[in-house]
């Protein structure tokens, strides 16, 4: 989307209070997608009439939160979602990514090469999964939610 839409996102942060000490290789992870996300994005809560908006993602209770705010910080919703269906494409990314940066140090390239493409085929239906738990409450293109679907897995990271 164009920077002169107002269905989109402006600023994105995560709640502090549900993360613990991230490593610098999540940190950057987390940096990279905060700054792609808002360098191109599609954000349209249901039944709003524009932002921009601000986005604070959170995990209250086991759901996952979209705290939605204009511009101006001024309350606009909240989506919550529970994070029940996404627990299973999560734990499997984590293990694909786990087992990718080990082989990064160790293994032949051809073996780097499909765990990559498995990385990407899971962090690809976590992103699908999230679009489709998200219609009817807030509509996002496919590369905004492999955006905030990096985002949720650094949020899961708390515990």
């Amino acid at each position: 989307m164009t920077a002169d839409t107002p269905f989109r996102l402006v600023a994105v942060s995560l709640d502090e209070r549900t993360l613990v000490r991230r490593t610098r290789q999540i940190e950057q992870e987390r940096e990279i997608a905060i700054y792609d996300l808002l360098e191109a994005n599609s954000f349209t809560p249901k039944d709003s009439q524009g932002g921009p908006y601000r986005l604070v993602l959170a995990v209250e209770e086991n759901r996952l939160v979209f705290d939605i705010r204009l511009e101006d910080d001024s309350a606009h919703g909240k989506v919550m979602l529970s994070l029940t269906p996404l627990r299973k494409v999560i734990k499997d990314y984590f293990l694909i990514c786990d087992s990718y940066f080990k082989a990064i140090r160790h293994a032949p390239p051809s073996q780097i090469e499909a765990l990559d493409m498995a990385r990407r085929a899971s962090h690809n239906e976590g992103s699908t999964l999230l679009k489709e738990r998200l219609a009817g409450k807030i509509e996002v293109d496919f590369d905004t939610a492999r955006r905030l679907f990096t985002l949720i897995c650094v949020l899961h990271l708390k515990g």
